[in-house]
């Protein structure tokens, strides 16, 4: 009987070593790969010069992590963080922040939702990231310029990965 737990702690550890020594799962499906990433960043980037006005655009995985980030030249620091927090309130409901930011007006029904998540970017500039085959992989979220400005620069990222021209 005093041999039994040393046993079973053995086979647990033997158990264990097995599901440790696993080839590692590369990237999970429905999550966005670095290269797709920093397509979105390239696209993004190339809109925003055309439209002369410097950005920070960052780039969130399916679970809301940073996965590629760039700030231009002259573009403002505060903007690194609201870029960030837009990609990840796209993410995190699905959702442009153009469209949670219109039912989170007063008198709507998602009314005081940027209060949550330690804080919610709810203003144009966040866009999810749907892959070829129709799965959200991530989001891009902007800022740096007006509302629209960082809308139509998220937009051109987001078209890079989908393929989309509209």
């Amino acid at each position: 009987m005093r041999y039994t737990r040393p046993i079973a702690l053995m086979c647990s550890l033997v158990l264990s070593a097995s599901v440790f020594s696993a080839e590692p799962v590369k990237t999970l499906p429905g999550d966005i790969t670095l290269n797709q990433a920093q397509q979105v960043v390239r696209a993004a980037l190339r809109h925003a010069e055309t439209i002369k006005v410097p950005m920070n655009i960052a780039v969130v995985d399916a679970g809301g992590n940073l996965k590629a980030f760039a700030r231009m030249d002259d573009a403002y620091l505060g903007s690194i963080d609201i870029a960030e927090r837009k990609a990840r309130t796209a993410r995190y409901f699905n959702m442009s922040t153009r469209a949670l930011g219109n039912a989170a007006q007063p008198g709507q029904s998602l009314y005081g939702i940027e209060a949550t998540n330690n804080g919610l970017a709810i203003f144009a500039g966040g866009e999810l990231l749907i892959d070829r085959k129709g799965v959200i992989v991530g989001s891009v979220g902007v800022s740096g310029g007006t509302v629209d400005e960082d809308e139509s620069v998220a937009k051109a990222g987001a078209r890079a990965l989908s393929g989309s021209t509209r």
